[in-house]
Order: structure tokens, then sequence, then C-alpha cells
């Protein structure tokens, strides 16, 4: 496998790279008015009164820093291009030769820098800090249905290995068989929802089971839901809104959870959600737990809903979280993985089923970016219309 996965642009004709930098160069402007003008409202008195107020703009202060840096670096590009292409007007033979040799790498700076630009003025993903709720459930295909959310519980555990993630177990149950009808993990690190978003949905493969003495090759499918973890700031649940039923543990764990009611299971009564939690042996913990998972699935019932609001109109979000929708295939005999959201192939399965994610996490990362990118240059050009 290996390789690098940069964004790919649309090629445009000479006025529509014009159009687009004055689009660019306008909304610029203007974030540098508003700027300098927190700049000289952070010193007020009735800002610096008012500690909530106050934060909040030096959040947005720092937010912006680096992008007016860079707007400032553009606006001497494109100075010095203007210079060069001034020297190629003029009748001096020796400056028109340096003019030359200089321009191509002037102007590609400049490319590269709009790039960068488009990249900060894109909506920041409000989830991006956050840890993860990963659900891993069996689908269509009985036990090797099971066995494929095995593999996948597998795979991700390896994958965050590699960036020494914390995995910590809330909710399972296994097969006859061995393999995973369900399980629940948290998945805690820097970067953990920016790189796992885009695996929530349908996962099909196309395999031998291992108990198939005709070597006939069944399907199976296993989904995939990633919800972002709420933490008690995002929103509060009201004690008198939760039914709390407290039962035994099934399942392995010897004498102790056979006797005592460890497990626990609420039921958020405005919403109809329940969630229940067994993994731990203290009814404690298995509350907190089950807290967590609650709050969680409830803040992503909050943000798909405010999804919806904002975007009804888009038929093809990366990570929409819609189960019904195949986004991968996992087929063995032929040694492909094909992601179908960016119709990418990826060879070497063995490899990354053993976690070896990368190659299209960073196509699924490149796609969201081009796609915002297009976005933001509609927007942009919408603004100044």
């Amino acid at each position: 496998m290996g390789g690098c996965f940069f964004l790919q642009f649309p090629s445009k004709t000479i006025g529509e790279e014009k159009k687009g930098r004055m689009d660019l160069l306008k909304h610029l402007q203007n974030l540098q008015t508003h700027f300098d003008t927190l700049l000289v409202n952070l010193s007020a008195p009735d800002v610096a009164a008012n500690p909530q107020r106050f934060q909040d703009m030096r959040r947005e202060h720092a937010r912006l820093s680096p992008v007016i840096e860079q707007y400032k670096n553009y606006t001497k590009r494109l100075q010095e291009e203007k210079d060069l292409v001034h020297l190629l007007d003029g009748s001096d033979a020796e400056m028109k030769k340096l003019a030359e040799d200089d321009l191509p790498a002037v102007r590609q700076k400049i490319q590269d820098l709009e790039k960068q630009l488009q990249l900060s003025l894109l909506p920041r993903d409000p989830n991006e800090d956050r840890n993860i709720l990963m659900e891993i459930r069996a689908g269509a295909g009985g036990d090797e249905a099971a066995n494929f959310a095995a593999d996948l519980l597998r795979m991700y555990t390896r994958y965050a290995e590699k960036f020494a993630w914390r995995i910590e177990p809330i909710e399972g149950s296994t097969s006859e068989r061995g393999g995973l009808k369900e399980v629940i993990i948290q998945i805690s690190g820097a970067g953990v929802w920016k790189h796992l978003k885009y695996e929530r949905g349908v996962h099909r493969v196309q395999r031998v089971p291992a108990t198939e003495a005709s070597g006939r090759i069944h399907t199976s499918t296993a989904t995939v839901a990633v919800l972002p973890e709420a933490e008690e700031v995002d929103l509060k649940i009201d004690p008198a809104d939760l039914r709390i039923d407290t039962f035994r543990a099934s399942g392995a764990g010897g004498q102790h959870i056979n006797k005592t009611d460890s497990a626990v299971r609420f039921t958020h009564l405005p919403t109809g959600l329940v969630v229940a939690c067994q993994d731990e042996r203290s009814q404690i913990k298995n509350r907190i737990k089950a807290m967590k998972l609650l709050r969680s699935r409830l803040l992503q019932q909050m943000q798909e809903k405010q999804q919806e609001q904002i975007a009804k109109d888009r038929k093809t979000q990366v990570g929409s979280g819609d189960r019904s929708e195949k986004i991968r295939t996992y087929n063995f005999p032929q040694d492909r993985i094909t992601d179908h959201r960016i119709n990418m192939n990826v060879h070497n399965l063995p490899r990354v089923m053993e976690g070896e994610l990368d190659d299209l996490i960073k196509a699924l990362q490149a796609d969201e970016q081009s796609r915002l990118m297009t976005e933001l240059s509609k927007q942009l050009a919408e603004k100044n219309a």
C-alpha cells in the first residue's frame, strides 16, 4: 500500500481563477476589518468588565490570527507578482530575463497560499476535539456477520494502538460461536473523531467462512456507528426524566456477576432512548458508563436534527451516519477493499484488517476537504455577487 493523498481541484479558466481570487480577497479584507475591530474591542472597558464576552473575543482573535498572517503573506506575493509582470513590460532585457525566471515560482507560491487560506476558512467540525463511542453490530449473515463484527473490532483496535489511543469497553455480547453480536467501546485520544468519523455506515464482507465446507463465498454485513462523546456541559439530563432499572448481569463473570444486581438500564423518558451497561462488576461504574452513553446518543440525536435543518438538500455526505448506506466492501477472494463513497480500491486486505487504514482515511479526508472547498467558493461568490 502506501502513497500520499492530496486535495484535487478541478481545472478552471483564467476568468474563473480571477473571479475566485477577487472573491477570496474581498472576504479576507472583510476578515481583516473584523480582526482589527476585535483588537480595539478587547481593550474596551465594557468588554473587560464582561468575562464571558472577553473570553469569546479572545478565542475569536486567536482563531483568526494565523489566517490574517497568511493573508498578509498572500498580499505580499500578489504585489511581487505585479512587480514582476511590470518588469516584463519594460525595456531592460536583463531585468525581463530575471522576471521570467522568478515569475513561475511566485505564481506557484500564490496558488499554494490560496489553497492554505481556503483550508483555514473552512468551517471547523464542532466534534473535532471529542472522543468517540463506537458501536459495532453484526448485520445480515448470521454467524459470519458476527465473526466479521469481531474482525472490525480488531481492525479498529489495531488502528487505535498506532496513535496510542485508549480503548475502554462499555457494553457487548457475543454469539454462540465466538463472534460479536454487538459491542460498544469508548476511544479516547487526540484526533480520534477526525480519523474515525468516516467509519460509520454498513460494512460488507465477501469471503468463504471457515465453516463453509463447499467453498462457497458468503456476503455478510456489520454496521458501525460513531458517536461524539458528550460531556456534562454539553447538555443537562434532568434526573426526573430518567427511569433507572438494575438487574443481574448475564454472561461470563463468575459467581459475583450472577449474585448482584450490578447491571443498569437507563430509559430517557422524553425521547424513549434506552441504554444498558453490565461491563463492570460495580453498579456505580456501570451507572457512569451508561450515563456517558446516553448523553452521547442524545447529543448525536440533537446534532442530526440540526444537520437536517441546515443541510437537508445534501445527498452525499461522508459519514452521514445512515446505516442503510453501504460504505465499504471487503472482498477477500480478490484481495480488495472498495470504499463506495469515493470509488477507491485498496489491495493487501490482510494488512488493512490489521489496522492499516491510513490510505483509506487520508483519501476520505481529502475528499471531504475538496467538497467543503467547493462549497466555500460558492458561498464567497454568492456574497460578492
